[in-house]
């Protein structure tokens, strides 16, 4: 039974007061209350800053089973080795999010590559064979070289995802390279249709049996957070029969 997971980009915004969290609610409690409306959180904190064990067993704790953390992948990799002799430091950067693995709470690995790296299938295939067989990556390309026929099939190949990142310059083409689907929504509005949109294409990846990962992006509004719930509301309901 393919599985849907719903969140935004980060949790700690004392903004988000009365909308999403309650206004006594103390901060150090932001991420049980957000684990109880929602099932997935995208972490930014890992693309400048090794996790730690103590952070890590301290998210575990205060989280449901089902909760998953999409973890960015550290910009020393994307952004200063450009994926390039990366191996000792992919190594690490998966050592440091093993506790989260091991606890069942590890979702997708979200590698976003800088947007002045053009497209090179050989670089990017080259840094396939690096990565951890065991866990689900994303990569999000954000020149638009890489949204190419080659680049597609070595990603199907390795079976990791195309980000679909959509944003208010730039959409990711929805191409289905892997056995789960990755979206990342940045604009900061969206429509009633928009949505109902994004609930019907969430539902075709669950019919043919793919987990899906959906982020909102986060701001200083809680509307990014609103916009999730209302989405894993909707498109966890039963399919529609004609």
């Amino acid at each position: 039974m393919a599985q849907l997971f719903v969140g935004t980009s980060g949790w700690a915004y004392p903004s988000w007061k009365p909308a999403f969290y309650p206004e006594k609610l103390a901060q150090t409690k932001f991420l049980t209350h957000y684990s109880g409306q929602l099932n997935t959180v995208e972490v930014n904190l890992t693309f400048r800053q090794l996790l730690k064990d103590t952070t890590a067993q301290k998210w575990i704790a205060q989280t449901p089973a089902h909760f998953r953390f999409g973890i960015k992948a550290h910009q020393v990799i994307t952004h200063i080795k450009r994926l390039k002799n990366a191996e000792d430091f992919v190594s690490r950067f998966f050592g440091t999010i093993e506790p989260l693995a091991q606890a069942g709470k590890l979702g997708p690995v979200l590698f976003q590559l800088p947007p002045n790296l053009k497209a090179d299938a050989q670089l990017l295939s080259a840094f396939m064979a690096t990565l951890p067989k065991g866990v689900q990556v994303a990569f999000e390309f954000r020149h638009e070289s890489w949204f190419a026929d080659d680049i597609f099939s070595c990603l199907k190949q390795h079976n990791r995802a195309l980000c679909v990142a959509e944003t208010e310059e730039r959409v990711t083409p929805d191409v289905v390279t892997a056995d789960f689907a990755y979206y990342r929504y940045r604009k900061p509005e969206y429509s009633e249709e928009e949505r109902q949109a994004m609930v019907r294409r969430l539902h075709e990846h669950m019919s043919a049996g793919r987990d899906v990962f959906a982020y909102f992006k986060h701001e200083e509004t809680p509307q990014g957070a609103i916009y999730a719930v209302n989405v894993l509301k909707e498109a966890g309901k039963p399919l529609a029969t004609d």
